[in-house]
């Protein structure tokens, strides 16, 4: 049955779909009360690095997330064994997947190397699995991408992050960071400088915080998908 507010027409034919397994988007469902706890998020950063501007970007970023309310752990990606390179059970792997089901939604923040997003960044994104048993560590979790570059600005590892991301089943939010010359735009106390790279990394922590707050409690229903629900019966 469905419920008051679904809008349906029941004279379409669709033969090719098993009716017993559609679902009308639940008007219901999508207007469930907000949480009260602070947002959970969890930021990834893609450098080993002495002085790493992908690390002082993430700490920015954890700075303005705390700002608008959220409560954040950023992951040291140092230890992290190769994928495959051993077992789910060492240390840094179960503590990136337990951050990973703790997170409601993460930031991602790579430098650029080769044109593309870093191995190590890489390797993070490789240890959080697609599925464990039924759950799906990252689906319907919300998504930030940023980036640092040594020169030019430029979107690379940005669009690398975006389609794992979507590979990952989370929700991207429509804006992105790329920092170019990162090296100009932090001062001695590895603070970030006022300018428009600056203004845009605000505008993408506000935006994740608000995309979090209105997707995570309904992200079951956001993913309940049509495909699966056949597969299940």
């Amino acid at each position: 049955m469905r419920r008051a507010g679904a809008l349906s027409d029941m004279n379409i034919d669709l033969p090719a779909a098993d009716l017993d397994h559609l679902r009308m988007p639940d008007l219901e469902a999508l207007r469930r009360p907000f949480s009260t706890h602070k947002p959970r998020i969890l930021i990834l950063y893609g450098s080993l690095r002495q002085i790493s501007f992908s690390r002082l970007l993430a700490i920015e970023a954890k700075r303005l997330l705390e700002h608008f309310g959220a409560e954040v752990r950023v992951f040291d990606p140092s230890g992290l064994p190769l994928p495959d390179d051993a077992p789910v059970s060492h240390p840094k792997v179960q503590e990136l997947r337990d951050l990973t089901e703790w997170s409601e939604g993460q930031v991602w923040v790579s430098p650029e190397r080769h044109g593309t997003l870093t191995g190590i960044m890489k390797a993070q994104i490789d240890w959080i699995p697609l599925s464990i048993g039924a759950a799906r560590p990252t689906q319907g979790k919300t998504l930030a991408v940023m980036q640092v570059s040594g020169g030019s600005q430029s979107f690379n590892a940005i669009n690398a992050m975006r389609l794992l991301g979507r590979w990952m089943r989370m929700i991207t939010i429509p804006n992105q960071s790329s920092v170019a010359k990162a090296y100009q735009e932090f001062d001695a106390e590895s603070r970030m400088k006022p300018s428009a790279y600056y203004e845009r990394v605000v505008d993408v922590c506000e935006e994740l915080v608000k995309f979090t707050l209105l997707t995570r409690d309904i992200s079951d229903h956001l993913t309940d998908r049509y495909s699966e629900r056949k597969k299940k019966s």
